[in-house]
């Protein structure tokens, strides 16, 4: 790779940039110390925040070094969110969480070699500073009138909720980062999305007053929409995290295999590490035979892989296949297995009761009597067994972990059955 800006260009992935043809030179005359944050509001980074680790990566492998923030600072305050002030938590669990988002961000980066990535903490340079040296010291070189200007600044200042002084203050932490991290890492370039482009820009505006002769960059990613005009990186069961806890990684595989064909080019040329031959043949086949849906599933295979690992993948695959009797079901672990049956439709029960009234009441069907008619078509299944007689009854050894029983009506219909009392 020759220059990152035009791969970077070619992914869709510079929304802004502080100048982009003084940024393709340094990169030229690399390499460059680069950093993206990441703040610990949640116990999890989502789908959003994997589009700044990824893009780190690709600039790391283009022969650049990476900073990984995870703001223990920062994330004490939080930054403006667009409709109302944040719920502050406490120390202790934004610790915990620094920690957690530091975990998920290692495994994505390089940490040997001479372009070694290397992970800090804005706590580190902030908890001793006393807020009169913080006022004299950084506070000094930023202007309210342009505070005020900042797109997520100015949002909150014509809403009803207003805006405290602790988020308020949070564009100057930013900007501190910035400067501390050009002198103790020589950092000449901050990354991040394109909501966060105010914040961004005080970190350059600050090196400017205190360093004039410091040559230092912003650029930012675009912001990922959704053909169908829904948000990118929610599901029906809400946002899709990194945390294989918080979203498993049966529901992260599937986010991807259920891509709408007008999102997926654009997913791949984001998220993947394909090459662009790969990635315009995946393209092709999309607009040729969508119904193969080839590109989501090397999507979903490429993504799983890299946040939960090969092992995890397989087991996904696994289990979808098996869910639609392309495989055993008895064969899949009991998490993979539970993971999955909670992507579907399913019911609890207290006992087993007739094949045609669990069809009905799980919503395969729209009555008994239809139920009975699927079965009588050959349609119904349990377990991947063809039920053949209207009054079957599933037996307690049926019960895949002595738990789930797996319905399917057709090829594609599925749901689940957890029975508590058995």
């Amino acid at each position: 790779m020759t220059d990152i800006v035009d791969e970077l260009k070619w992914r869709g992935l510079i929304a802004l940039s502080t100048d982009e043809d003084a940024l393709r030179k340094a990169f030229a005359d690399g390499p460059v110390t680069f950093y993206c944050g990441f703040d610990p509001t949640a116990p999890s980074l989502h789908l959003g925040n994997l589009v700044q680790i990824l893009t780190m990566r690709r600039i790391q492998q283009a022969g650049n070094r990476p900073l990984g923030l995870v703001g223990g600072a920062t994330g004490l305050i939080g930054d403006p969110k667009p409709t109302a002030e944040r719920t502050l938590n406490s120390p202790d669990v934004v610790a915990q969480w620094v920690e957690r988002l530091r975990a998920q961000i290692t495994p994505l980066l390089d940490f040997e070699g001479p372009n070694a990535a290397i992970m800090v903490n804005n706590l580190d340079w902030t908890q001793g500073l006393s807020a009169i040296e913080f006022l004299r010291d950084v506070g000094k070189y930023f202007r309210v009138n342009k505070m005020i200007a900042k797109e997520a600044v100015a949002r909150r200042l014509n809403s009803d909720a207003g805006i405290g002084y602790t988020e308020f203050s949070y564009q100057i932490l930013q900007g501190m980062d910035f400067l501390e991290l050009f002198r103790r890492h020589g950092c000449t370039l901050q990354t991040g999305g394109s909501d966060q482009w105010g914040n961004l820009t005080s970190g350059t505006d600050l090196i400017h007053r205190v360093e004039p002769d410091a040559v230092v960059h912003a650029l930012a990613t675009p912001l990922i929409t959704k053909a169908d005009g829904t948000k990118f990186g929610k599901t029906e069961s809400g946002t899709v995290w990194l945390d294989p806890e918080m979203t498993t990684p049966y529901a992260f595989y599937q986010f991807w295999l259920n891509a709408d064909d007008r999102d997926v080019s654009k997913f791949l040329r984001i998220f993947s590490f394909r090459s662009h031959e790969e990635i315009e043949e995946l393209e092709r086949q999309t607009a040729e035979r969508p119904q193969a849906r080839a590109a989501q599933r090397a999507l979903a295979e490429e993504l799983t892989t890299l946040v939960h690992g090969a092992d995890q993948t397989a087991a996904v695959i696994a289990a979808s296949r098996a869910l639609f009797g392309q495989g055993e079901l008895a064969e899949l672990d009991e998490k993979t297995l539970a993971a999955a049956l909670s992507e579907v439709p399913h019911v609890q029960v207290t006992e087993l009761g007739l094949v045609v009234d669990l069809l009905a009441e799980v919503g395969l069907v729209a009555s008994k009597s239809a139920a009975r008619r699927t079965v009588k078509e050959g349609g119904a299944y349990v377990n991947n067994a063809k039920v053949i007689a209207e009054d079957a009854v599933p037996a307690k050894e049926d019960l895949l972990y002595g738990r789930w029983l797996v319905l399917r009506r057709g090829k594609k219909n599925l749901a689940a059955v957890e029975v508590t009392g058995a």
